[in-house]
């Protein structure tokens, strides 16, 4: 039967649209990303000029520049967590160190990054994501390492006092079980998602003070 020209659900979709739907949010991360780092950067580079010009001082330009630094660490993590990541994309060591440490800057959590060399971006994707993910059940902070065993990375946290929502990490080694999330907790949807899409099964460890991610 002919397509109606007047109904558009009618009309036939491009293939690649059924093939991998969920670029879409990680194009879309990207995008957003994309256009919102320039001008927090133009913002950063006035603020420095204001201070050199001596227009500006006091508790009011500290503010102003911790919040810019604040923001712009924020968006470069999640151009990688939420971002789109082709099959053949590395990111550098030395950028995951300055994003990890522009991050944790003034925070009481510290993230101890100990893979050596440049990475495929879609990995180093998963464990961004898993990072945010024990961000939530690490409050009052604590100290996280990321390691590599052979193809196996495991992102492991310890405190002094942990607060995990068992549902939440329940439905990332089984996504059937997984809990209805808020927009705070979409790493929880977006981690065994982009899993699956590489092949990667996640498992998960919680002791008293400890909870690990491995994929």
């Amino acid at each position: 039967m002919p397509a109606d020209p007047d109904h558009p659900t009618d009309l036939p979709l491009p293939q690649q649209a059924f093939e991998r739907p969920e670029d879409l949010t990680a194009l879309l991360g990207s995008r957003i990303c994309h256009d919102i780092i320039s001008p927090l950067g133009a913002i950063g580079n006035g603020v420095e000029l204001l201070a050199m010009g001596g227009s500006i001082d006091g508790p009011e330009m500290a503010l102003i520049t911790e919040s810019v630094a604040s923001a712009k660490a924020r968006v470069r993590f999640f151009r990688v967590a939420f971002g789109h990541a082709g099959p053949d994309q590395r990111i550098a060591h030395r950028e995951v160190e300055s994003i990890l440490a522009d991050m944790t800057r003034g925070g009481r959590t510290r993230i101890e990054w100990q893979v050596e060399g440049d990475q495929p971006r879609g990995e180093v994707k998963l464990a961004f994501l898993a990072l945010q993910c024990l961000e939530t059940a690490m409050p009052y902070g604590g100290t996280v390492a990321v390691t590599r065993d052979g193809v196996q990375w495991q992102v492991a946290g310890t405190a002094p006092k942990l607060k995990v929502d068992e549902a939440l990490f329940r439905g990332l080694s089984d996504p059937a079980e997984q809990a209805p999330i808020t927009a705070a907790q979409v790493q929880f949807a977006l981690l065994p998602q982009e899993a699956a899409r590489q092949g990667r099964r996640i498992g998960t460890l919680h002791a008293p003070e400890e909870i690990a991610i491995r994929f």
